[in-house]
C-alpha cells in the first residue's frame, strides 16, 4: 500500500477552470485531500457532444464510491439532460450513466470503499464515465487562484497576481504567454476562445512589446513538482496591453545598479511606496495629489511601476514601508520572489492594513530568525524599554498618544552566505508622521534602537564568534536636524532638544536617550526623499554601523528637474511619494 496524500494547513477555497483546449487534461481525474476541511475535492473534464464541461465535487473522505458514483452519475445526467432538452429530444431514451473504477488488473473496486482509501491504493488506477476512461491522479501539483493585472504597460513586467497552488514547486512548473487581438478582421469582439493565439514567450513574467499594444494576452501555468505535473491552467486578461508612460527617471538609476553585488558587498534599498488605502480616496486626488492623474494613483498601475523600479535595482536587502498586504501576497511576493528574492511581512497594529517588508536574495543570504515589535505593547512589556516607560507613564495626555500608535518595527536576522563569519540584523519602521510630534518620533526612534541593541546583545551571546552588524531602514518622518538623525549619529538625544517640547500639552521631562551603536547614515542626508507640493524634505535614512561596515556606493537621486517635471510625486513616473535610497555597503576587512 502506498499512502499518496500528506497533511495541508491552509484553508482551500478558490477553484479555477482548468483548461479544456490542453489534451493532457482531457484523460485524468484529479483527487485532492484537503486536510484542513476534511474535504476530498475531485475535477475532471467531461465531454458531451461538442463541448466539454469541468465538474467539480467536494465529498467526505468517509463517503462510499457508491455515493460517490451515484452523486457524478447524477451531475453528469443532469448536463446531458439539459443540454440535449435545448435541440428538442427528450431524456426518456437516454442510457443510464456508468461509473466504475477499475485496479491495475483492470478489476473493478468495490463499492463500498471509502474515497479516502482510494490514496492508499497501488494504481494507476482507471475511471471510467460515460465511456470515457480517465487516469486517476492523487494530491497533483494543483492551481488554486491565477490572475494577471488589470494595468499592462509596454515595458513594464506582466506577471501571475494572486497566484495560489498547491503540492506545487514554481521551479518545476511550466508558463506560457500568448497574445492575439480581441476583434475579427471585421472590427468585431470575439470570445476569448476564438481568439487565435499566438505563443510569445515561456517564463514566469513577461514584459509586453511595443507590438502588443491593443492585444490581450492569456497565460497557461501547467503546475508541477519533482514528481509529476498538474493540470493546465488558462487565465486571459481583461485588459489591453497599453503605450508605456515613457522613460522613467529611475532607469536612468538602474544604470548605476545593473549587475548584482558579490563576495562582501551587498546592495541595500529603504522606500516607502506609498499604501494604497492612503491613495485611493477624494481626498487624495483632489488636496494631497490633484497634479497627479488619478489613474496614476490607482495601485494597478503604480506597482507595475514599482515591479520595474525594484527589479533594476538588482538589490541584496530590501526594506519596504507602507506595504499593502494584498499587494504584499498577491504582487510583491511572487514577482520579487521570481527574481530570487524572499520577503517577510510585519503588519502594523490595530485594523491597519499596511506594515513593512524586508526581501532579501537568497543566493546571499540565510534567514536565522526574524522579530517584529508593536512599539505601544512594546514600551509596557520590554525590559529595555523600562527606562522610557518609567520617564512617561505618569503624563497621561502624552502616554495616551504614545500608545495610540500602531507603529511597528522589524528585525530580520541574516547570515551573510559568501561570509559565514557575517550576521546583518536589518531593522526596518515607518514613524508616526504628525506635523506637532516630534517628540513621539524621537520616543519611538529610541524605542526602536534599544529595541535592536537588545537583539543585537543577545545575538552577540549566542554567536560570540561571529560579528553582528546592523543596518537600520525606514520612513522616520523626521528631517536631519531634529533629534533622531542626533541620537542614531552622535548616541545621545538630551533632555534639552526642542523635539521634546513640539507639543507642549504633551512635552517629555527630564528623559536623555543614549545608545552605544555608531551609527552613520548610508546616504548622507540628501535634499528630498519626499517631493510633494505640500513637503519636500529627507524623511528616509539607512543607518549602518560604520565600525562593521563601509559604504561602496550611493545610488544618484533624481534630479530637482525630473522631480518637478510633473510637479510633484507621486506622478506618471514616479509611483509613490518618497523617492527609493539605495547604497551599496560592505562588510569591514577585520
Amino acid at each position: 500500500m502506498i499512502i499518496r496524500f500528506n497533511s495541508l494547513a491552509q484553508k482551500v477555497s478558490t477553484l479555477v477552470n482548468i483548461s479544456k483546449t490542453n489534451i493532457m487534461n482531457l484523460d485524468k481525474c484529479y483527487f485532492r485531500y484537503i486536510k484542513s476541511d476534511e474535504k476530498i475535492n475531485i475535477s475532471f473534464l467531461l465531454k458531451i457532444k461538442d463541448t466539454v464541461r469541468q465538474f467539480n465535487l467536494s465529498r467526505q473522505p468517509t463517503e462510499s464510491l457508491e455515493t460517490l458514483f451515484n452523486r457524478i452519475e447524477t451531475n453528469v445526467q443532469k448536463v446531458i439532460t439539459k443540454k440535449k432538452g435545448k435541440s428538442g429530444k427528450t431524456a426518456e431514451n437516454y442510457s443510464k450513466i456508468k461509473v466504475a473504477l477499475f485496479d491495475t488488473n483492470k478489476e473493478e473496486i468495490s463499492m463500498k470503499f471509502s474515497c479516502m482509501d482510494l490514496f492508499k491504493i497501488k494504481g494507476p488506477l482507471k475511471l471510467e464515465i460515460y465511456n470515457q476512461v480517465y487516469e486517476t491522479v492523487f494530491n497533483a501539483p494543483w492551481i488554486l487562484n491565477i490572475n494577471l493585472p488589470k494595468c499592462l504597460l509596454v515595458g513594464f513586467p506582466v506577471y501571475p497576481e494572486n497566484f495560489e497552488t498547491l503540492y506545487t514547486v514554481k521551479d518545476k512548473s511550466v508558463f506560457k504567454w500568448y497574445k492575439g487581438s480581441p476583434v475579427n478582421d471585421k472590427g468585431n469582439e470575439l470570445s476569448d476562445i476564438h481568439v487565435k493565439w499566438i505563443l510569445i514567450g515561456n517564463n514566469f513574467s513577461y514584459v509586453p512589446t511595443v507590438e502588443d499594444v491593443g492585444l490581450k494576452l492569456k497565460l497557461e501555468c501547467i503546475p508541477g513538482n519533482d514528481t509529476t505535473l498538474g493540470p493546465a491552467v488558462e487565465t486571459v486578461s481583461k485588459s489591453l496591453v497599453e503605450a508605456s508612460p515613457g522613460p522613467c527617471p529611475f532607469e536612468t538609476r538602474h544604470l548605476f545598479t545593473s549587475t548584482k553585488l558579490k563576495d562582501s558587498s551587498f546592495r541595500c534599498i529603504s522606500y516607502n511606496i506609498l499604501a494604497d488605502l492612503y491613495c485611493d480616496s477624494d481626498f487624495t486626488r483632489t488636496v494631497l495629489h490633484p497634479y497627479c492623474p488619478p489613474y496614476a494613483l490607482q495601485i494597478d498601475y503604480r506597482k507595475q511601476l514599482i515591479l520595474k523600479e525594484l527589479q533594476g535595482y538588482n538589490a541584496d536587502v530590501i526594506c519596504l514601508q507602507e506595504v499593502d498586504s494584498k499587494v504584499f501576497n498577491n504582487s510583491l511576493q511572487p514577482f520579487l520572489g521570481s527574481e530570487g528574492l524572499t520577503g517577510l511581512f510585519y503588519k502594523k497594529g490595530k485594523t491597519v492594513a499596511e506594515g513593512l517588508a524586508c526581501f532579501y536574495r537568497q543566493t546571499r543570504f540565510e534567514l536565522l530568525e526574524e522579530k517584529t515589535i508593536l512599539l505601544a505593547e512594546g514600551l509596557k512589556t520590554e525590559p529595555c524599554l523600562q527606562s522610557i516607560w518609567n520617564a512617561i507613564k505618569d503624563n497621561k495626555p502624552l502616554l495616551k498618544r504614545v500608545l495610540d500608535r500602531s507603529t511597528v518595527a522589524s528585525a530580520t536576522i541574516l547570515e551573510s552566505k559568501d561570509n559565514p563569519d557575517e550576521i546583518l540584523i536589518v531593522g526596518n519602521t515607518h514613524l508616526y508622521f504628525h506635523p506637532d510630534a516630534d517628540h513621539i518620533r524621537l520616543l519611538q526612534g529610541g524605542m526602536v534602537i534599544y529595541w535592536l541593541r537588545e537583539i543585537r546583545n543577545n545575538l552577540m551571546e549566542k554567536y560570540p564568534r561571529r560579528r553582528i552588524s546592523l543596518i537600520l531602514c525606514g520612513d522616520f518622518n523626521s528631517v536631519p536636524s531634529c533629534g533622531i538623525y542626533q541620537l542614531y549619529t552622535t548616541g545621545t538625544a538630551p533632555s534639552s532638544l526642542p523635539d521634546w517640547k513640539s507639543n507642549t500639552d504633551e512635552a517629555v521631562c527630564d528623559l536623555s536617550l543614549s545608545q552605544d551603536i555608531p551609527l552613520a547614515s548610508a546616504c548622507g542626508t540628501p535634499s528630498f526623499t519626499n517631493f510633494t507640493a505640500g513637503f519636500a524634505d529627507c524623511l528616509d535614512y539607512i543607518f549602518y554601523d560604520k565600525s562593521l561596515l563601509e559604504v561602496e556606493q550611493v545610488i544618484p537621486f533624481p534630479t530637482i528637474e525630473e522631480l518637478q517635471a510633473n510637479t510633484a510625486l507621486p506622478s506618471v513616473v514616479f509611483p509613490s511619494d518618497h523617492i527609493a535610497i539605495i547604497s551599496d555597503l560592505r562588510f569591514r576587512l577585520t
